[in-house]
């Protein structure tokens, strides 16, 4: 680096490599993507509402609908991003979808439980 840099700074970036030792500590690209996609649908009050619903039971739709008072689009546009996130998974159980959540889900919730 051509920056003057804080002695503290410097010193602790020479143990572990400089620069590019310090890109070592960064995840993957794939793994960034995808924690970046629960970040984001955790980032919604609706959607953790979801979460902490199907952390309770797994439900159906209308359920969901009815306790959180919702529009179906609306709710649908939250479920997938739920899903896409891999925070909730779906079941048809005859003309029903049933929700519940994963274990990525539930380790999200804990962590502020």
């Amino acid at each position: 680096m051509n920056v003057a840099l804080p002695e503290p700074i410097e010193e602790s970036l020479g143990q572990i490599g400089g620069i590019e030792g310090l890109k070592q500590y960064l995840p993957p690209g794939d793994e960034l993507n995808r924690k970046s996609k629960v970040f984001t649908a955790l980032a919604d009050s609706t959607r953790l509402k979801i979460l902490y619903l199907l952390n309770t039971q797994p439900l159906c739709v209308c359920v969901i609908k009815e306790v959180i008072d919702i529009a179906d689009s609306k709710l649908s546009y939250h479920l997938k991003a739920l899903t896409t996130a891999g925070l909730i998974d779906k079941e048809q159980n005859g003309p029903f979808l049933i929700y519940s959540i994963t274990h990525t889900g539930k380790r999200c919730i804990q962590i502020w439980v």
